[in-house]
């Protein structure tokens, strides 16, 4: 499933970004940002922090809206979150489209993974290992204990400090290139982790590793090949950036590995595919792509081509080869009819095939064997628009937002159904929640203006509602300001 014009649009209009409401549209407390000595950080201060940065990040950077692979990720990610230590809150795992390798955590739970970072894996081991790693940064609140210990937080504030992890976790040299040029080295300081600090990630990330059944050897085998690329580049990898790679650390980590059983690690599909999607569509154009997967296919010993024969499909179906991807897709759906990842394409091929009402009949029946999925529902709420069964995408949505409030495709998916429905209250009021979503309360609260004058004069709850959801947007601007 790929990005809708609305949606895109949106994401490029909006520079400044700010909080994400609820269904309900709870409205968000910020923690006070302005403040320079910085106090003791509870744990909900760290969590409101932390959905500020989220915030921002949402329109500074190419944040991945992909069910797929959020769906993989959250997975992957909840996998090693259940066997960490010391965890206190859920935690958010999302995409960056960049091709650099590198991850990185910040406050509240929140962890970010490049693209880049996938592709250049080996296997899911040694993505596992980096995020491993980060959730430890987390768990042990490495940020939150060095504001803590800050001897001189006399130039740092909070609002500062954001700033300077946003630019660093998303372009990393131009980050620290900036706080340099501030000579603001407390601000540097809290944004590279300590020897002691990463030293103390791999430790606990690499139990957490072994816990949730993957190779602890992973971790030294990634580190090797972050070491390995320093020796014949100019420029360090992102990720070594903020995380140092003194001469020890390989060692070290290759020792404590040594600690654990010895054992073999079988491959896994969803990482497989996963990897092959993010290689056709967010790492390589589509005619590099197209060669790249053909070339293996074709000199590939391995049995098992599947990945490479799902990512040719996607590279294929975004140069509008209708043919091939057909007959790929249904020898992929043939063995495994039920993979989230093939039924997503298949989706798509449908719609750019002229044939949305086949797409909803399977979808249909995937979603009763499925019904919280979120690639199932949204790929069905998306293949009803394209059939005009606008009913019934609206219905899918309302009820998957109650679950995910906060979930922007679905948000924009929602949108266009009203637009579509010829709905202009609902289609204003559900445009101004996306907005929302980008910390763009001052075009949520016009297009909720716009929805008031759609309401009829009898439809006095509504009305209400809206007026009160317009005061709270106008005063999350003021909010927003003071940052």
């Amino acid at each position: 499933m790929q990005l809708k014009p609305l949606f895109k649009s949106i994401v490029l209009t909006c520079a400044l970004v700010s909080s994400s409401l609820s269904f309900a549209q709870t409205e968000l407390k910020l923690p006070d940002l302005g403040t320079s000595a910085l106090q003791v950080l509870p744990i909900e201060k760290e969590q409101a922090i932390g959905e500020v940065m989220m915030m921002q990040l949402r329109s500074r950077s190419p944040v991945v809206g992909d069910p797929v692979l959020e769906e993989y990720l959250t997975s992957l990610g909840n996998r090693l979150v259940a066997n960490a230590n010391d965890v206190r809150f859920p935690f958010t795992f999302f995409w960056i489209n960049n091709k650099d390798i590198n991850a990185f955590a910040f406050y509240g739970g929140h962890v970010g993974v490049h693209t880049g970072l996938i592709a250049q894996s080996d296997n899911e081991s040694q993505l596992a290992s980096v995020i491993g790693h980060e959730i430890a940064h987390v768990t042990q609140r490495h940020l939150a204990r060095r504001v803590q210990n800050a001897k001189d937080n006399s130039a740092l504030t909070i609002a500062g400090l954001i700033t300077g992890i946003l630019a660093t976790v998303v372009a990393p040299d131009a980050g620290i290139a900036i706080l340099s040029a501030s000579q603001t080295q407390s601000s540097l300081n809290q944004l590279t982790h300590s020897r002691k600090a990463e030293q103390e990630a791999d430790r606990f990330g690499m139990n957490t590793l072994h816990k949730a059944g993957f190779d602890p050897n992973a971790a030294s085998e990634f580190l090797t090949k972050l070491s390995d690329q320093i020796r014949f580049k100019n420029k360090p990898p992102a990720f070594l950036l903020t995380h140092p790679l003194p001469d020890s650390r390989v060692s070290d980590v290759r020792l404590r590995a040594q600690q654990y059983e010895k054992k073999h690690y079988p491959s896994s599909l969803s990482y497989a595919l996963a990897k092959s999607r993010v290689l056709a569509r967010y790492y390589y154009s589509d005619d590099t792509a197209e060669a790249f997967f053909r070339n293996l296919l074709n000199q590939s010993a391995e049995l098992d081509k599947r990945a490479l024969k799902y990512g040719l499909a996607i590279t294929l179906l975004d140069q509008n080869k209708y043919k091939e991807v057909g007959e790929l897709l249904d020898e992929l759906l043939e063995k495994d009819p039920n993979n989230l990842f093939y039924l997503d394409v298949y989706t798509d091929y449908l719609i750019a095939t002229d044939a949305p009402q086949k797409a909803v009949k399977l979808l249909q029946a995937q979603h009763q064997l499925r019904p919280n999925n979120q690639v199932i529902t949204l790929n069905y709420a998306n293949a009803a628009i394209k059939a005009k069964q606008y009913e019934v995408a609206e219905q899918l949505l309302k009820i998957f937002l109650l679950d995910k409030p906060e979930h922007i495709l679905a948000r924009d998916l929602l949108t266009q159904t009203y637009e579509a429905l010829d709905d202009k209250a609902a289609y204003h009021e559900s445009k101004a929640s996306v907005y929302s979503q980008y910390g763009a309360f001052s075009k949520a609260a016009d297009e909720v203006q716009r929805a008031l004058n759609h309401v009829e004069d009898n439809e006095n709850i509504k009305r209400t509602r809206l007026k009160a959801l317009l005061s709270q947007y106008r005063n999350m601007q003021k909010e927003i300001a003071k940052l």
